[in-house]
């Protein structure tokens, strides 16, 4: 089974790229990040035509998050992280698909630091920390996936001594990362690829892409349920080279049947 995220950067403006990764490399599970549409405007008939069914949890403009199959039709077990039912940011979006419960995540940038903004950030990975224990502790083959605006280590930033002030590289945010990990989280990517520079976004400027002077910052962690099954992960880098792409690039991991 062949399970990806993927952070479109606006599902409508960059539809036609999302449809030809699909048909491309026709994964079975696809988490989609940044959907800056709200509900009403989730592009549904197109991606069903591709032939994937859909849940989405939307916001006008702005972040929003979904889940897509081809392998039977997501059941939604969860819309938002719980711990804050005043945060009404689309971040999470949690399903029961093809015996896997797929947790699909957007955590918040948190820039500037220190500020507002960086606070939220916190309290955030606070909340899925705490989902995360819950799941561990219920011992179902879950993932947590999706772009947690997060770069781990040195090795998951081109030039990390430019990162040291930022959000995504803070080392209260790393730590909260480690954390999420030391519940018996396994990052895939990372895993099956320990010494090699694997980045998943490349910033529009600077002709970033180009000089591959990326970030890791899009993740698939897998519940100790499921870990043995990995047998495989990747990054579609060559998708951020298309016209009118994304920033970012798909990640994907292959499990075994169970």
């Amino acid at each position: 089974m062949k399970i990806a995220t993927y952070n479109v950067n606006g599902v409508n403006g960059r539809l036609a790229v999302l449809l030809r990764w699909l048909d491309e490399t026709r994964p079975d599970i696809v988490c989609l990040q940044e959907l800056k549409a709200p509900d009403e405007r989730f592009p549904e008939s197109a991606i069903a035509e591709a032939g994937y069914a859909a849940i989405w949890h939307g916001q006008k403009s702005w972040n929003g998050v979904a889940i897509l199959s081809r392998v039977g039709a997501p059941v939604e077990t969860r819309r938002g992280l719980p711990g804050d039912p005043l945060d009404l940011h689309s971040r999470y979006i949690e399903a029961a698909v093809a015996g896997l419960l797929v947790g699909g995540l957007y955590l918040p940038n948190g820039n500037p630091r220190p500020g507002p903004k960086f606070d939220y950030k916190l309290a955030w990975f606070e909340r899925l920390i705490e989902h995360g224990a819950e799941l561990i502790a219920a011992g179902v083959p879950a993932l947590l996936i999706g772009d947690f605006n997060v770069m781990p280590t040195e090795r998951d930033v081109y030039k990390p001594e430019r990162w040291l002030d930022d959000a995504l590289f803070a080392p209260e945010v790393r730590n909260a990362y480690f954390r999420l990990l030391d519940q018996g989280w396994v990052d895939a990517l990372r895993t099956m690829h320990p010494d090699e520079t694997i980045y998943t976004f490349w910033d529009y400027f600077r002709n970033a892409y180009a000089r591959n002077a990326g970030l890791r910052i899009d993740h698939v962690l897998l519940s100790p349920a499921i870990a043995g099954r990995l047998v495989g992960a990747g990054v579609d880098s060559h998708v951020r080279g298309w016209e009118k792409t994304s920033d970012h690039a798909p990640v994907w991991i292959e499990l075994a049947p169970a």
